[in-house]
């Protein structure tokens, strides 16, 4: 797929991992004033960043705000994304990618939880009641870029030249390049069920050893492993995403979880990904991961271009 090099402006897909996170996503209410004050919010978002950012310069705040694909046909309506249209569920009902409501999402990032939720609070102020929230998470980093299940995450994240290769769109949807897709799906783990295996085991199921974060050997490596069954290869050549999963918990409640957020240029390579995890590669060797963890949101959104994002504010459906 072609990359223009005169692309607009992204949104901050590709800035640095930070520490902290919140993770927002809403439903639109009902009626014409509150789709108008949406869109009219949408030439804010970078505007408010800025000004929560400059508050601690070095505290690496940014935002990315993206849009379901019934929320932009009835905010924005034509043209629309080549690509966009409504989570797609796989797996069986034991074991499923459920689909849930929301038609924005917005990841703030920063070093800093304080800027996170301040930034947050000034978004959400200023979307009133056009809109309510039906999840919100607050993520952290744990130790050295870990998950709640004790293995390193986004260990095969491309960078540099190759993030932006993979995440921005170019030439293949020119209305829409710079823009992005973005999946996400929170898990709940079982982590009594989880810590009962050997690290042996973990690391089968995994697909990585756990200390080093060295892949294991594809001749011990299980093709259900979570690693084998992620791995996507097209024409030859393996096709990445930029992942910036979070933890998320509250141990006096028992609630222990993972934020999956995946970023790619077309949402092809992330449902690969789910289709191998809850339906397996072939149907039936699915991801063991899937016996620990529980997937129970999942929705998938466009991300304009920062340039594209502001001028959607004029657009009328």
């Amino acid at each position: 797929m072609p990359m223009s090099n005169d692309i607009p402006e992204p949104q901050s897909v590709c800035n640095p991992i930070t520490s902290s996170a919140i993770f927002i996503v809403a439903t639109l209410a009902p009626g014409n004033e509150a789709a108008a004050k949406v869109r009219g919010w949408c030439e804010d978002v970078a505007g408010l960043t800025r000004s929560v950012g400059k508050r601690v310069p070095a505290g690496n705040l940014s935002c990315v705000c993206g849009f379901a694909s019934a929320a932009w046909d009835r905010l924005f309506g034509g043209p629309r994304p080549a690509s966009l249209h409504a989570f797609r569920e796989f797996g069986p009902q034991e074991r499923r990618a459920v689909a849930t409501p929301g038609d924005i999402l917005l990841h703030i990032r920063a070093d800093q939880m304080d800027l996170c939720f301040e930034l947050a609070t000034q978004l959400i102020s200023a979307l009133g009641d056009a809109i309510s929230v039906v999840d919100e998470v607050q993520g952290f980093r744990y130790f050295d870029m870990r998950s709640i299940i004790g293995f390193v995450d986004g260990t095969e994240n491309p960078v540099g030249r190759k993030a932006i290769e993979f995440t921005l769109i170019g030439d293949e949807d020119p209305a829409f390049s710079g823009g992005s897709y973005v999946l996400v799906q929170k898990y709940l783990h079982n982590m009594n069920a989880w810590n009962e295996l050997s690290v042996e085991a973990q690391e089968r199921v995994i697909g990585r050893k756990k200390l080093s974060d060295i892949e294991l050997d594809d001749a011990v490596k299980p093709t259900s492993s979570h690693s084998a069954l992620t791995t996507i290869t097209k024409d030859g050549e393996e096709v990445k995403i930029l992942r910036d999963n979070m933890p998320f918990g509250r141990p006096g409640a028992g609630e222990f979880g993972t934020y999956f957020i995946g970023y790619a240029r077309s949402p092809e390579p992330i449902e690969q990904m789910l289709e191998n995890m809850f339906v397996g590669r072939p149907a039936g060797n699915y991801d063991r991961l899937l016996d620990f963890s529980t997937a129970v949101t999942g929705g998938l959104f466009f991300v304009p271009s920062a340039d594209l994002l502001e001028a959607l504010a004029e657009r009328q459906p």
